[in-house]
């Protein structure tokens, strides 16, 4: 692994082992459950969680700031008498407004960042990007993040799960809560967190007026004052500065005293070093430049400060810098910009450092690099005036073709046995990221969800349809083991108007199986129903058993999820016998497991026994050992369903002991629920309860609605 891709990566957060609870899947099931008593809701979700043999790190996600802070010792004072004199009845809500450039995220984190002590459950950052080209983040996106960092072992489908999970989760928690960026008071809400101990921080340019009925206190941010200014000045662009008082005055005021315009200066000044200051002043009052549209606040300001910067780049940086600027994303990685430039890692390390030496680019360390919205709107602007339309064209699909070629090395480490369709570039990556492990290629997919959505949505934008449709497959992994239910469902409907755009059968049958599954996922039987329906004909006009196969099991699953029960046998034994046919000895295993469960919702406790003694033999003998714990606790309930308690309870607890080493707690919880109607049905009523109580305690990290049936349960005479 090359040195540019260990300093960047991301690694922040650590998505679950691969091979652990979901296992590689050819026909891509979202596994169900099964209707057994109350149990038909799809499995899903994350398996991050602090356990006492693998613990998360407590969150640090504050950025860093600058060693050239100063001249906020109001402001700083200011936030902590508004947080001395809060009552401890509720979160403590501040917005932080002020102009672009004024300084509003380096004075939040410093603030913060002084207070980590007082926060020993962690400190949450999101950008929720309010001002950023490609526009702001959905609240729910950036809750799933939370709750993960957190340590919740799943995240919710749902936004509104979600929501009552984060809110359950941070009750009795103290943390820090930094929303930077934010756009409208409906962004910063649902991410308000639940312990009256926690501080949640705002910034926007925004004064965010709407958040006063939440009880959010608001502080304006202002330029920095003269002396302040000065001070800043100096600090970056050295002696100078003091020998020329009067020219340093007026670059200040040219400055209009904003943090980020003086320190585009400053790092003009440092990399000049035999410019006067005077000259500095000359070219900023001449304030020419592109930016008009940003002539608000104070921002011509620093329009005519990055005009400046960008003057002084070297000629491949600049390019690089205009590169930057095309490309749909608001973080940047070595790896990423190095192939959309057509450059080596090396190469494109160098240049980084530049743009971030001269203050163009902020180095976020293991979270690779951003611009200042203004920043990646002015670079935008100069690779539009400087570049031709061929030209930005390249670019993208550099970078499109990066995002394919990355993705499906991922893919080919995490889905082995998955039947990969045909992959094509224009633009080949001469150095891909070098995987180590499937722990290492989850990681790169999760961190880059975002990034890879760009790059499907562009593509379908620019009506590259097989390279939009092969990303999408590529992707799937993050799909099937991180469970972000919403990009799933965008991905293939995307993905399916792609392929048939371009014409292919394949595709087109595993956009539909892949997007069925989505569906599925999120909880909607009735769509998931009609795309497998669709891929059905699809795979029968084209005579291919395997797909055919693949979409009669979903469609049996989601009937089965809808509770029709006839219709639902009917598509899992079809499926059954086609897989047979063909070979596939993992798809037969699960087919037989549906159909196990179709027959315990039918209380057919034989027959169910049957099928899910050689579903589990069968899931055994490929290695799936997650699956094969479901079909074991299955089996277990339906023994003692069918009177046989002790042998039932026997492999109930049998299959806990799996699940805890497969990691799922999922599973763990589901089984002493299972547990506990064993017991109830013998009428034990303690034990009942305390396997319900403990159960009860898994589901309130994992899923509301769970917890919230068992605490009926619990309170019913």
């Amino acid at each position: 692994m090359s040195k540019s891709v260990l300093k960047r990566r991301p690694q922040t957060e650590s998505p679950p082992k691969a091979g652990t609870e979901h296992a590689n899947t050819i026909d891509g099931s979202a596994q169900v459950w099964g209707p057994s008593i109350q149990a038909r809701e799809v499995y899903g979700g994350v398996h991050l969680h602090r356990t006492e043999s693998s613990r998360l790190p407590v969150p640090r996600q504050l950025p860093p700031v600058s060693a050239h802070f100063v001249g906020r010792e109001e402001d700083l004072a200011a936030l902590h008498d508004r947080r001395a004199r809060h009552p401890s009845t509720s979160p403590l809500l501040i917005v932080v407004s002020g102009a672009a450039g004024v300084g509003k995220t380096a004075l939040v984190s410093r603030w913060l960042g002084s207070l980590a002590r007082e926060f020993p459950d962690g400190q949450v950052y999101a950008d929720l990007g309010g001002f950023s080209p490609s526009g702001p983040l959905d609240p729910s996106g950036v809750l799933e993040r939370f709750l993960r960092a957190l340590g919740a072992p799943e995240v919710p489908v749902q936004a509104d799960e979600r929501v009552t999970l984060w809110r359950s989760l941070t009750a009795q928690l103290r943390v820090a809560v930094m929303l930077d960026n934010a756009l409208t008071a409906a962004q910063v809400r649902p991410l308000l967190p639940g312990g009256r101990e926690s501080v949640v921080v705002v910034t926007s340019r925004r004064r965010m007026s709407g958040l006063v009925g939440d009880g959010a206190s608001l502080h304006q941010l202002n330029p920095l004052s003269p002396a302040a200014a000065m001070e800043l000045l100096r600090r970056g662009g050295g002696s100078r500065v003091a020998q020329e008082p009067q020219a340093a005055r007026d670059v200040v005021t040219l400055c209009a005293h904003l943090p980020m315009a003086l320190c585009l200066a400053a790092a003009q000044l440092a990399a000049r070093p035999r410019q006067p200051v005077s000259a500095m002043a000359d070219t900023l009052s001449r304030g020419q430049g592109p930016l008009e549209a940003l002539r608000v606040e104070g921002a011509a300001a620093i329009r005519m400060a990055l005009d400046e910067s960008y003057r002084l780049l070297p000629r491949d940086v600049a390019r690089t810098y205009r590169c930057m600027g095309l490309l749909p994303v608001t973080r940047f990685d070595t790896d990423m910009v190095a192939a959309a430039c057509a450059n080596s890692l090396d190469g494109a390390d160098q240049e980084l450092d530049v743009l971030v030496e001269t203050n163009l680019l902020e180095d976020l360390g293991t979270e690779g690099y951003r611009f200042h919205d203004l920043v990646l709107a002015h670079a935008r602007q100069r690779a539009e005036a400087e570049e031709t339309s061929a030209a930005r064209a390249t670019v993208l699909r550099r970078f499109v073709d990066w995002c394919l070629f990355t993705a499906t090395a991922a893919d080919a480490l995490l889905s082995p046995r998955n039947r990969g369709l045909a992959r094509t570039y224009a633009h080949p990556p001469a150095e891909p990221v070098p995987f180590r492990d499937s722990h290492e290629a989850l990681t790169w997919l999760d961190t880059h969800r975002t990034c890879l959505m760009a790059a499907v949505r562009h593509s379908a934008a620019a009506q590259w349809d097989t390279a939009c449709w092969q990303l999408v497959d590529a992707i799937w992994p993050l799909f099937l083991r991180l469970r972000p239910a919403d990009l799933w469902i965008e991905a293939h409907e995307i993905g399916l108007a792609a392929a048939r755009r371009a014409g292919d059968r394949r595709a087109e049958g595993r956009m539909l199986t892949g997007g069925g599954s989505g569906f599925r996922n999120a909880g909607r039987a009735d769509q998931a129903a009609s795309w497998y329906e669709q891929a059905l004909r699809h795979a029968e006009e084209d005579e291919d058993p395997r797909q055919q196969a693949q979409a009669l099991n979903g469609l049996g699953e989601a009937h089965l999820l809808a509770g029709r029960l006839d219709q639902a046998e009917d598509g899992l034994s079809q499926a059954l016998l086609l897989r047979e046919t063909i070979g596939y000895e993992r798809g037969v295993a699960l087919s037989r497991l549906g159909i196990g469960l179709v027959a315990m919702a039918r209380q057919h406790y034989t027959e169910a026994t049957g099928h899910l003694a050689r579903a589990r033999a069968g899931l055994l003998a490929v290695g799936d050992r997650y699956d094969a714990a479901r079909a074991l606790a299955f089996l277990g309930q339906a023994a003692a369903c069918a009177g046989d308690h002790d042998d039932g309870v026997r492999q109930l607890r049998r299959a806990s002991a799996e699940f805890k080493a497969t990691g799922s707690l999922h599973g763990q919880a589901r089984t002493l629920e299972m547990l506990g109607q064993a017991a109830q049905g013998q009428g034990a009523r303690d034990e009942a309860r305390q396997c319900y109580e403990q159960a009860l305690t898994i589901y309130r990290s994992l899923s509301p609605s769970d917890a919230q049936r068992l605490e009926d349960l619990l309170q019913a005479p």
